[in-house]
């Protein structure tokens, strides 16, 4: 803490020094003044906590000073020290706020009570004061959300309650239903990809402010963040016949700042707020993006009828299936000449495609035993650098995802080939001793015979006969080196009922029979 001796008296300032316990109270610096003057300057610079102060002084003299102090912003303590008991000093002292007031000579314990009760009260009231700024600061941060809140329940149910109604007229001066109102939206995704680096926050927080700062000028609206939909920016305008003038300059001063140029649908002037909102959310859904119009109205929306990805399920199965990348682009295009052709690019028509392509998407990975919890890239980035609509990316974009689902179908489809055969390996390794048959393997395993014997063929270089018998000979082998088993039993022990039988395949097969190989291993052992 500071403190300052303003006193003409040079032996007046030195004995207060003296006096004083200004380490006990946290005292450190202690600045002097021999006039008001010379203290003004001194306390604008180092904004001491406590003066003390004569009453009569040249230039500029005590009560001269108090004045000054009581206008000033200062927060300091002022304790009058006066060899005068003068009632026309105590009554100034009084009126400007002095702490106390000391008569001279001055007594070391009438002047450390008077430091020790100034220095508290002024560490009470400075501890008051933060609570009151943190308060305030709390305040200002909850207060845009509290209206944030407010404004968006009005969109969504419409009703006015009498307490909401008179907080309205207490915050903005007016009745919204007096006035009726009117309602542009703007979407915030273009902002959030390209201006804002995907900072969703600081998009809002960014664009009210905007939006606000214009509004308040003449008191004429208010712009807030639907808390009802995370996409949405909304401007209410309760000045109706300046709607359209105050939405341009709005869209000026966004694009100055972002370089972005938004669309802002602009719907009908309604009497109460829900009404408002619905008018603009249709034109907002309904125009269309292709359009070079950037404040749209409901002049602007084209009743045409919408493009669903269901309609047309069956011709992308079959370009799934095919796992040809080649089909795909023809299907996707195909859709995308029609959509051109007969429908309308707008916010519904990309949310209709979305929507229907995660239900085709799922039941096809459902179909191909695939869990749903695959991730897929989430893009929805359909805009250019000024934050209009590019259809170039918006193709793209899409045909990139039927891309990505065919990649997966068709990963699923080789594994789930590849594990069949593989299956059928184990079977024949575990039932080698069985009739065992082409056919049976095919009911088994619920696939075709054809595509059984070309599918294992090709994963194992070998016929299902062949590698059967391949099995049979090896375990042959091992039973052929027990010289107690008869080489019937040696047969039936790998499934053949036929001795001779046997041992023409086995011949075959090692190129000796199995009397001369069980006679070769004795040999070697």
């Amino acid at each position: 803490m500071k403190a300052i001796i303003i006193d003409d008296e040079k032996h007046v300032r030195e004995g207060l020094i003296l006096l004083a316990e200004w380490e006990k109270f946290g005292i450190h610096t202690i600045l002097e003044a021999e006039d008001g003057e010379q203290a003004i300057e001194l306390i604008k610079e180092h904004r001491p906590e406590i003066i003390f102060t004569d009453m009569r002084m040249p230039r500029k003299d005590g009560i001269s000073l108090l004045k000054w102090l009581h206008s000033s912003e200062l927060h300091s303590k002022t304790i009058v020290v006066s060899g005068y008991d003068d009632y026309e000093y105590m009554r100034n002292a009084l009126y400007y706020k002095s702490f106390d007031y000391i008569l001279k000579p001055i007594e070391p314990e009438v002047l450390n009570e008077a430091l020790e009760k100034a220095v508290s009260e002024w560490k009470d009231q400075a501890r008051s004061r933060k609570s009151q700024v943190e308060d305030s600061q709390v305040l200002n941060e909850v207060k845009p959300l509290y209206w944030d809140r407010m404004f968006s329940k009005l969109c969504l149910t419409g009703g006015l309650s009498e307490a909401a109604e008179n907080r309205i007229r207490n915050e903005y001066g007016l009745s919204l239903t007096d006035k009726g109102v009117k309602i542009a939206l703007i979407p915030i995704r273009p902002f959030v990809v390209k201006a804002f680096q995907f900072e969703d926050e600081l998009a809002f927080f960014t664009l009210s402010n905007i939006g606000n700062e214009l509004l308040r000028r003449s008191n004429e609206g208010v712009c807030f963040r639907n808390i009802n939909n995370d996409e949405e920016l909304v401007i209410l305008i309760w000045n109706a016949d300046n709607a359209p003038l105050l939405i341009q300059d709005i869209h000026t001063a966004i694009y100055q700042y972002s370089k972005v140029r938004p669309i802002m649908a602009l719907g009908k002037h309604s009497a109460d707020v829900k009404g408002a909102y619905d008018s603009s959310h249709q034109v907002l859904r309904k125009h269309d993006l292709l359009s070079a119009k950037r404040v749209v109205t409901e002049e602007d929306i084209l009743n045409t009828p919408l493009l669903h990805l269901l309609d047309y399920s069956n011709d992308l199965k079959w370009a799934l299936r095919s796992g040809s990348m080649e089909q795909i682009d023809t299907q996707i295009n195909s859709l995308f000449n029609l959509l051109e052709k007969d429908f309308t690019f707008s916010l519904d028509q990309i949310a209709t495609w979305d929507r229907q392509f995660e239900l085709l998407k799922n039941n096809w990975l459902k179909e191909y035993e695939i869990n749903n919890e695959v991730t897929f890239v989430k893009r929805e980035d359909y805009w250019k650098e000024d934050g209009t609509f590019s259809l170039p990316k918006f193709k793209k974009e899409k045909a990139d995802e039927f891309k990505e689902l065919v990649k997966i179908l068709s990963d699923a489809k080789y594994q789930k080939e590849k594990n069949s055969m593989q299956r059928i390996e184990e079977y024949l390794q575990k039932n080698y001793q069985e009739d065992i048959n082409l056919q049976e393997i095919a009911d088994r395993f619920y696939l075709s015979r054809e595509y059984i014997s070309r599918k294992f063929k090709q994963d194992y270089d070998a016929t299902i006969t062949d590698y059967l018998t391949s099995i049979r000979m090896e375990k042959a082998k091992n039973l052929l080196k027990n010289p107690y088993l008869k080489i019937y039993e040696v047969a039936y022990g790998v499934g053949y009922q036929n001795e001779k039988y046997f041992s023409k395949v086995f011949k075959k097969h090692e190129g000796v029979t199995p009397n001369e190989y069980r006679q070769s291993y004795s040999t070697k052992s």
